[in-house]
C-alpha cells in the first residue's frame, strides 16, 4: 500500500511548529537534522545552521507529518496560503475535540468544530504557523 504523508516547509518556525503539534498529538520524533548536519554545513550562514533540514513526527501507524525549514541562502523561498490543507479524521468526537482545541490555539478559525449539513463533525482553521487544517469526524470512520 502507498502511503502519504504531510510535508510542511516553514521559514525558522520548524522545531517550534513540531514541538507544538507533538502537544496535541503525542509521540516521539523519530528524525531531527539541522541544516548544520549536512555535509558541507559550514558553507551555510551562522544563523542557517541551526534550521531543520528534516523532522517527522508519527501521528499513528499510517501517517507521519513531516517538514523542514527554508533557507534563504539557497533561493528558498515560503509562501504562505491556503493551498494546502492536512485534513484529520479521528476516531471519536472527543477526540475530534481535542485535536481542534489543540491545534487551533492561537491560530484562525475558519468554520468552528460543529455538526454539518451533511452529516459530519468539522472544523476548519489555521494555525498559528499559517498551517491550515481540517478536523472532520464521520466521512471515513
Amino acid at each position: 500500500m502507498i502511503k502519504m504523508h504531510p510535508y510542511l516547509n516553514f521559514y525558522g518556525q520548524a522545531e517550534e511548529a513540531f514541538n507544538f503539534y507533538k502537544s496535541t498529538f503525542g509521540g516521539e520524533f523519530i528524525a531531527l537534522m539541522r541544516m548544520g548536519d549536512m555535509p558541507d554545513a559550514d558553507k551555510l550562514p551562522q544563523d542557517e545552521q541551526h534550521l531543520i533540514m528534516h523532522i517527522a513526527l508519527p501521528i499513528n501507524e499510517n501517517l507521519v507529518l513531516m517538514a523542514s525549514d527554508c533557507i534563504p541562502s539557497a533561493k528558498h523561498v515560503l509562501t504562505k496560503g491556503n493551498s494546502m490543507y492536512i485534513s484529520v479524521s479521528p476516531d471519536s468526537r472527543e477526540e475530534a475535540e481535542r485535536l481542534f482545541n489543540g491545534l487551533s490555539a492561537g491560530g484562525d478559525i475558519e468554520m468552528p468544530l460543529e455538526d454539518q449539513f451533511w452529516g459530519d463533525y468539522f472544523g476548519s482553521f489555521k494555525d498559528k504557523y499559517g498551517i491550515c487544517w481540517m478536523i472532520n469526524f464521520g466521512a471515513y470512520q
